[in-house]
């Protein structure tokens, strides 16, 4: 675990409150929580976050994403709950949120709600569209890969494909940072908070922008990947000796010259059609094969030594589960090892940044429903107890242990 005395971290003593579901709003709090933030996930309570009972490809959701952050649920549908939030809104710097459109706003906690409760909070909606024709319009990362033409992007043509990840979910949350950092800067200059928000649909389309404009400039429709027309020689798959398939990219002229010394190739270096490489894209209905044919006589080790003898990019075509044996991973400096809750103890990855500052590690494991609730309320100056009940109803506040 992290000293935090020897490592302070850039976000310590800033205080986030995350009401979120899913994946978009906790990998923006995990984000924040990684760089140092008090991020208390409010939870409903009593059951916490659905995503805590998720069973298929969601089931690694919570475990993941909830890494170094508190917890207190709270059933703001009560009178007391919402008491409570307002409590913990009044000492908190950000809120964020990725509910249903309206809402938090129906629970009355939207941004026109709280601004005069607290004018310095910084108050990060994430949603599934920017206001706009969509806006009240339900979303999920799937979905936006539909929309955005992600999906058509990724699969052969006629057979739209999703993304491998919840790449959309993760990198609108990672947005949602930079918006809430971005505000956090401006209210050191003017004392004043503001409402910021990230995206599904815009996130996603802005991947798009590279395709769009290779549209605009042909005027014809953008092949999918797997259609395209390479921009490069060698950017391909290939079958070794044995039957793996690796990833090779020769990118430069320089990378062409050293390949073809290094895998002793030198008639293709001599070649005067394949000088440059856009005379190697012309001929690449012959040169794959040809490249193909000589992949096959080398091991996958032979060929991984030769293609970092020779300094070209390279790769196995890895599965998620092989990268809790990368030596990058467990060596580098992006990686620290941890304990799942069933305590099988596998490496997962960490915030991917690194600082010759500071250490983005592991400081606590994903909390319990409530876990820190009496902690939390003790900070807003409430009394403890296990549980507070509204008016005879079964609303209430769940608390965790003390201690």
């Amino acid at each position: 675990m992290t000293n935090e005395s020897k490592n302070r971290l850039p976000l310590s003593g800033i205080r986030v409150l995350e009401l979120s579901l899913a994946v978009m709003g906790p990998t923006c709090g995990l984000i924040l929580a990684d760089m140092g933030a008090e991020v208390i996930r409010v939870e409903r309570a009593p059951e916490g976050d659905e995503t805590r009972r998720l069973k298929g490809f969601g089931l690694g959701f919570f475990p993941f994403l909830n890494r170094n952050k508190k917890s207190i649920a709270i059933d703001l549908k009560s009178e007391r709950g919402k008491e409570v939030l307002k409590k913990l809104i009044l000492s908190a710097d950000v809120l964020l949120e990725n509910f249903a459109p309206g809402t938090i706003e129906r629970l009355g906690f939207g941004y026109d709600q709280l601004a005069s409760l607290n004018p310095r909070l910084i108050y990060c909606a994430l949603k599934g569209f920017m206001p706009g024709p969509y806006e009240k319009r339900p979303a999920l990362d799937e979905v936006v890969q539909m929309m955005s033409g992600l999906a058509y992007m990724t699969g052969p043509l006629g057979q739209p494909l999703r993304a491998g990840a919840s790449i959309i979910d993760i990198m609108g949350g990672t947005y949602g940072v930079i918006a809430i950092l971005a505000a956090l800067h401006e209210r050191e200059k003017t004392g004043k908070g503001q409402s910021v928000i990230a995206t599904l649909f815009e996130s996603a389309a802005f991947l798009m922008g590279q395709h769009m404009a290779v549209s605009a400039i042909t005027g014809k429709p953008c092949p999918p990947m797997p259609n395209r027309q390479s921009a490069w020689s060698i950017y391909d798959r290939f079958e070794v000796k044995g039957g793996d398939l690796v990833f090779v990219g020769i990118t430069s002229d320089r990378h062409w010259k050293r390949f073809c010394e290094t895998f002793g190739l030198a008639e293709l270096g001599a070649d005067e059609r394949l000088t440059a490489n856009n005379d190697r894209v012309a001929q690449r209905s012959w040169l794959i094969p040809e490249i193909q044919k000589h992949f096959k006589t080398l091991t996958k080790d032979e060929l991984f030594r030769l293609c970092e003898e020779a300094g070209i990019p390279f790769s196995p075509i890895a599965k998620p589960e092989e990268l809790f044996d990368d030596p990058q991973l467990n060596q580098g400096a992006a990686s620290w090892r941890r304990p799942c809750p069933e305590g099988s103890g596998p490496n997962c990855p960490a915030f991917p940044c690194a600082s010759v500052r500071t250490i983005f590690g592991l400081r606590n494991d994903p909390p319990e429903v409530g876990q820190d609730g009496w902690e939390l309320l003790k900070s807003i100056g409430l009394s403890t107890g296990r549980s507070i009940s509204s008016s005879g109803s079964r609303s209430w506040l769940r608390l965790g242990r003390k201690g």
